[in-house]
């Protein structure tokens, strides 16, 4: 762990460029397997950092869990560079370039959606969004225009809907329910529901989602 963190550091004074930096993290991090349980989103979660860091940030259209969670199964191939698992087992001088290729690829498609909806968004409408919709980044705007067709939503439900883990849906929950957007109306775990704020409601049809 000492040595990756003096490469980055190594890597960042000597400007090699921050999506081959995030991805060879990424996948030395899965590598070396620090912790029993939750390496893949802790690595996840560094190469978001590491990206945002140098300006690689969407405020919001990003997110690691998200697109990778797309196509798992090509996430986790393109990670099975080598045969074995163990890193002093020959994994950690693996050729990693179709692992980089997919990484970088990843990012340029998203980055590529982004300035399409930007595009279209400049195109379809010049009206200026009121404050409260302004504070919305792009998942909080796709759960919001869920309530056009129903009053309440589970945590599932929402999850399915942004392609992303149960437990990383309830962190964005909690803190949606701390901004005052969403309410929660059900408090039981099972049976756990959320409404829309009564000044949110007034919205609902007039937001422009994909």
């Amino acid at each position: 762990m000492a040595a990756m963190v003096r490469w980055i550091r190594k890597a960042q004074k000597e400007q090699i460029p921050t999506p081959i930096v995030a991805a060879l993290l990424h996948y030395q991090f899965v590598t070396i397997h620090p912790y029993y349980d939750g390496n893949g989103r802790t690595a996840r979660l560094l190469a978001t950092f590491i990206l945002q860091r140098d300006g690689y940030d969407l405020n919001g259209f990003f997110s690691m869990e998200e697109h990778h969670a797309r196509n798992l199964e090509k996430y986790y191939v393109s990670l099975s560079v080598h045969d074995h698992h163990n890193y002093y087992s020959g994994r950690a001088n693996a050729d990693l370039s179709s692992w980089v290729s997919y990484f970088v690829e990843l990012l340029a498609r998203v980055f590529d959606q982004a300035k399409k909806e930007v595009v279209k968004s400049s195109k379809t409408s010049m009206r200026v969004e009121p404050d409260k919709l302004r504070q919305l980044d792009h998942r909080a705007r796709v759960v919001l225009s869920l309530f056009a067709e129903t009053d309440r939503l589970t945590s599932a439900k929402i999850a399915s809907s942004l392609g992303l883990s149960t437990r990383m849906v309830r962190v964005l929950l909690k803190k949606w329910v701390e901004d005052g957007w969403l309410i929660v109306a059900d408090q039981s775990n099972r049976g756990r529901a959320y409404i829309l704020s009564a000044i949110y409601r007034q919205f609902i049809g007039n937001l422009p989602i994909e």
